[in-house]
């Protein structure tokens, strides 16, 4: 089964008109996904357990989302249907170890 970078199962290649998960969570990413969402910065720092200044920080690329932090992203992201929303660009980067929460 194939694994993703935080090696978590399951995961598949979006079909056509998918978004597809970002590598890692750059800050048009998670600008893109509480756009989406139609949530205050604020609002997604309370669903993520987070501060609103940590999700300002990863909007103004200040710092990028850990490890825990982009997995609640993904688990949202899919939980609200967003992947399958349409085409969003992909960052094949490696994540960066610095960042917040």
């Amino acid at each position: 089964m194939a694994t993703d970078r935080d090696g978590l199962p399951g995961e598949r290649p979006p079909q056509h008109g998918q978004r597809e998960e970002p590598a890692t969570w750059e800050a048009d990413d998670v600008r893109r996904l509480r756009s989406y969402l139609r949530e205050s910065q604020a609002a997604l720092a309370a669903r993520l357990g987070t501060r609103q200044q940590t999700v300002s920080e990863w909007e103004t690329g200040v710092s990028r989302p850990r490890r825990m932090s982009r997995r609640l992203l993904r688990l949202v992201a899919e939980e609200s249907g967003y992947y399958a929303a349409g085409s969003a660009p992909t960052d094949d980067a490696a994540s960066s170890p610095g960042g917040a929460a």
